[in-house]
């Protein structure tokens, strides 16, 4: 499956069940470069991407490029800055059609205003609305599941709570006082 081309590796198939089994944090947006990419491997050079749009994998290098993860990018709002991925669920959840991404600035002003209105417009530029309506239709196409933190944080504490707690009569566990630690003696080395 993978062959070697003067200092580029590509990936003649991926099989199917690979391409659908994406993870909102394994994606990464590259500086210099559209779209957004697959993280599949990384090295202290850079890194192994798979393109989401054409699916060519490529070696990216660190010195000619920065990474940032989808996950940890925030946007300013009027109140506290916000996760990617709840604006993402908010436009998923908005009845109102999302523009294209190449729209004029004030399209997407009104989009947003309408969908997430707490976004901080005097520090959210027009570029970054383009880009998240890009990255957006992206990753709606691939069908990547993308949860903000708060919405993982609250399915694990439902699972907690599903969970019934270990009783110690009911397991095979002592319950043993901790030992004090003898004081050490300390004896002098010099004249009596």
């Amino acid at each position: 499956m993978l062959t070697e081309t003067k200092n580029h590796f590509n990936y003649l198939a991926l099989p199917k069940n690979k391409l659908n089994s994406m993870e909102y944090k394994k994606l990464v947006s590259v500086t210099g470069m559209p779209g957004l990419f697959e993280l599949l491997s990384s090295k202290s050079d850079g890194a192994v991407l798979r393109s989401l749009e054409d699916n060519s994998t490529k070696f990216v290098s660190t010195r000619q490029h920065n990474f940032s993860h989808l996950e940890s990018i925030e946007v300013y709002t009027t109140k506290d800055n916000t996760n990617l991925a709840e604006i993402f669920s908010a436009m998923k959840e908005s009845k109102e059609e999302v523009p294209e991404a190449n729209a004029d600035g004030k399209a997407l002003k009104a989009y947003f205003e309408k969908v997430y209105p707490d976004l901080d417009f005097d520090r959210v530029y027009d570029s970054d609305m383009k880009k998240m309506v890009k990255w957006f239709g992206i990753i709606k196409k691939n069908k990547i599941d993308f949860k903000a933190k708060d919405e993982e944080e609250k399915e694990s504490a439902a699972d907690a709570k599903t969970h019934k707690p270990v009783h110690a009569e009911n397991a095979n566990v002592k319950n043993v006082k901790p030992q004090q630690a003898n004081p050490r003696k300390i004896e002098s080395r010099g004249v009596k």
